[in-house]
């Protein structure tokens, strides 16, 4: 066993990450805990530049296809240029590339969408006609539904260029991810939680997800203490939901998982663009059907009259 763990340690692993700000401090959170948690471990980053990266001046939607934050760091993964990549599970395509799989998810940060104001009031305060940057669809779709008054515009950028987009008065507010704001410690920017069950998160929001090689066996062995059952769980209801929808950044999908003992109950949204027409579902079974849970609440969501919603996006998408 000592030689095996001596093995595992005794070696230099790769990182392969964005280069902002977040995906750099959660890429250094995975390198500090596997080097304490393997003595002897080396790990180093590699800063890879995605689609998503070069591409500012476009809305996400605009710009089309899957994966527009993972496909060159996976394929320097596939190429073994790097030995893993650390990703935030919200940009992971619901397939993955073959010889590709998520070998570890640690435990799942606030999942929650937060409002930022320059006011620093809450949703409820901010003026009738008030600027509101976002770059989700998802997000301004549910937002519509809430203050149909909202003068809604598009909002690009790594999370510090948004908030200087904010403070710089281009927005009244900012809609972003609870998480990322945590991680970075700015916690006291915050002005609003959106509640998670009033407004639901991106499919995987909060959580961070380590791909890896499938055939890398001692890779695996070495993530395997970072990985989190609950929150694994809980990705796998929502992904596989998203993965029966067929759902990307063009389209106003959401879903959050919870689970509590035996037990995922799994809450999906289907919006239209304008925000008028909005579809949920919520239902629970036992954790080790996680991934029938998904399928099944998306086979619901399609039934009430998502199927329409999504086919007019598509069609939309298509002909533009």
């Amino acid at each position: 066993m000592e030689e095996n763990e001596d093995a595992l340690t005794n070696r230099t692993l790769r990182i392969g990450t964005r280069g902002s700000l977040l995906a750099l401090k959660q890429s250094t959170m995975v390198k500090e805990t596997l080097e304490s948690l393997w003595p002897g471990l080396r790990v180093e980053l590699h800063i890879i530049k995605t689609t998503g990266d070069k591409i500012l001046d476009v809305p996400l939607a605009k710009v089309g296809g899957k994966g527009l934050f993972v496909k060159e760091i996976e394929d320097a993964l596939l190429a073994e240029e790097v030995d893993l990549a650390v990703h935030s599970i919200k940009d992971v395509p619901a397939l993955l590339p073959p010889g590709l799989e998520i070998g570890a998810i640690p435990r799942r940060e606030d999942p929650r969408d937060v409002l930022i104001t320059r006011s620093g009031e809450g949703l409820e305060a901010l003026p009738p006609g008030a600027r509101v940057g976002t770059s989700s669809l998802r997000r301004s779709a549910q937002l519509k539904t809430l203050r149909p008054d909202f003068d809604i515009q598009n909002l690009r950028g790594n999370l510090d260029t948004r908030l200087r987009k904010l403070h710089e008065g281009m927005y009244d507010a900012i809609l972003l991810a609870a998480a990322g704001i945590h991680r970075m410690g700015w916690e006291d920017k915050i002005s609003h939680y959106l509640d998670r069950d009033a407004f639901i998160p991106a499919i995987g929001q909060g959580a961070i997800g380590i791909e890896l090689r499938s055939a890398d066996v001692e890779v695996r062995q070495i993530l395997a203490p970072v990985h989190d059952a609950d929150t694994a769980v809980a990705v796998e209801a929502e992904r596989s939901l998203l993965r029966e929808l067929e759902g990307g950044c063009q389209v106003p999908i959401g879903g959050h998982a919870l689970v509590q003992g035996d037990h995922v109950t799994l809450t999906g949204l289907v919006a239209s663009l304008d925000g008028r027409r909005v579809f949920r579902v919520t239902r629970s079974a036992e954790r080790q059907e996680a991934e029938v849970l998904g399928r099944e609440v998306a086979r619901a969501l399609l039934d009430r009259g998502a199927r329409q919603v999504l086919a007019e996006i598509y069609s939309d998408g298509a002909s533009s």
